[in-house]
């Protein structure tokens, strides 16, 4: 492979990513908001830079994080549980220059299903749905979503990743032990780590931007049917719902990444 890869955010997602196209041969710069970070990633031959993005401005060498790459992956959440007031598409605005003033002509863009809003119905969610989203994060995402795809200096393709999880990190431990939980019979929509991952690098392989694919692995058994069973195979306390709420929900179907990129998830609920 003589693809370049440039990595925005080399996090829980972005710095398994990285290992796994250098495997592939790959050349990958990536970077990191912890200065103490850079050792790791250079000690598994990433390309590392320290990079700050605010909605003020970028404090780091993005010139230079961006210089000679074939794709960008554009990995940065939008943290509003942690900060409600961060304005994430005026984070991303300050990229897009730079992005158009670099040599790479795709972008892989990490958002998520929250662009789709829950509902009483249950409905199933393709590409085709209207984003509708009813968060801030969500309504941020879509925004920011439509930016990058209305670009003319670049290709965009949209990943909505459901929620994301991996064998050390699991919704499952962060429920547990709750009481009075809402959404009991909604069901449940999750990816692994491992899947993300390697539909990220089918997108880069197989060269096909320009498109949106959800992403949820199956099935989508309900919250409470799933935690109680995921709770009691970790030995750790069930939590419980409020069964007198209506639930609130969606079935994120992943039909056209399987058929477009010929994939088959290898982690099932």
């Amino acid at each position: 492979m003589n693809k370049q890869i440039s990595i925005i955010g080399c996090g829980w997602l972005g710095f398994p990513l990285a290992t796994e196209l250098i495997k592939k041969g790959f050349k990958v710069k990536g970077t990191t908001t912890s200065k103490d970070k850079l050792k790791l990633l250079t000690n598994e031959h990433i390309e590392a830079y320290n990079l700050k993005i605010t909605s003020e401005g970028i404090t780091g060498n993005i010139k230079e994080s961006l210089l000679k790459s074939d794709v960008l992956v554009l990995n940065i959440p939008p943290g509003l549980r942690r900060n409600p007031n961060q304005d994430y598409i005026s984070q991303i605005k300050n990229i897009i220059p730079y992005i158009e003033k670099s040599e790479v002509k795709n972008v892989l863009f990490v958002s998520s299903t929250s662009v789709y809003a829950d509902e009483e119905s249950f409905p199933e969610i393709t590409e085709k749905t209207h984003p509708n989203p009813d968060t801030e994060s969500g309504k941020q995402l879509l925004e920011v979503e439509n930016l990058l795809q209305s670009n003319t200096y670049f290709e965009t393709t949209i990943l909505r990743l459901s929620g994301l999880f991996g064998d050390e990190r699991h919704p499952a431990k962060q429920l547990s032990g709750k009481t009075h939980l809402k959404n009991a019979n909604a069901p449940v929509n999750l990816i692994h780590l491992k899947d993300a991952i390697q539909i990220i690098i089918e997108v880069i392989e197989q060269d096909v931007f320009n498109e949106i694919f959800n992403a949820s692995t199956t099935p989508h058994p309900s919250k409470q049917k799933y935690y109680t069973s995921i709770c009691k195979s970790m030995d750790l306390p069930i939590p419980t719902y409020d069964l007198n709420q209506k639930s609130k929900g969606k079935i994120i179907l992943s039909n056209k990444l399987e058929q477009v990129l010929k994939y088959t998830f290898q982690i099932k609920l």
